[in-house]
């Protein structure tokens, strides 16, 4: 499933034009951790800036699972990042049972990428420890920027697309 995940971002980078700054947020479930990666799909590098990942409004009510006592189920995981740490101006804290994480990073050049893995529960579905992509739709991303916040939406494909007007966001 990685590569399928790694090939679509590939791909949407590839194909995704005319905007100068692109940033693609993918969500790939596994076992036993999920992974979130983001990618600096556009031709801008950008600064400064906080990627905010909020399942609040997910289709599943999903939360983060990283202790083993607490809101998740059965296998937990606590974040781990495994891409880009060098990236961040810090590690963000995530508690168990929360359902948004941000992520401060310093400098973004174009084709960088961010990646951590982490234990992701659904709370209202049979099969709490699975997540599809469809379980993740409506969840939220948002990008705090010098021009302000720029927010995209998680679809079925569990993908989450912010296109930014020029380099200065």
């Amino acid at each position: 499933m990685k590569m399928k995940i790694m090939a679509g971002l590939t791909w949407a980078v590839l194909m995704s034009g005319a905007a100068c700054a692109d940033i693609i947020v993918a969500f790939d479930e596994g076992a036993p951790k999920d992974r979130f990666t983001i990618v600096n799909a556009g031709d801008c590098p950008l600064r400064d800036i906080t990627i905010t990942i909020d399942l609040g409004a997910s289709a599943a009510g999903l939360i983060f699972d990283v202790t083993e006592r607490g809101a998740g189920v059965q296998v937990f995981q606590p974040l781990e990042l495994v891409v880009g740490r060098e990236l961040l101006r810090d590690v963000p804290e995530v508690g168990d049972g929360d359902n948004s994480i941000a992520l401060p990073i310093a400098d973004f050049a174009s084709g960088a990428e961010v990646a951590f893995t982490i234990d992701v529960d659904d709370t209202v579905g049979t099969r709490e420890i699975t997540v599809s992509g469809a379980e993740i739709e409506g969840a939220k991303v948002a990008i705090s920027h010098l021009a302000g916040v720029t927010e995209a939406t998680f679809g079925a494909d569990a993908v989450a697309r912010i296109g930014l007007d020029g380099c200065n966001a």
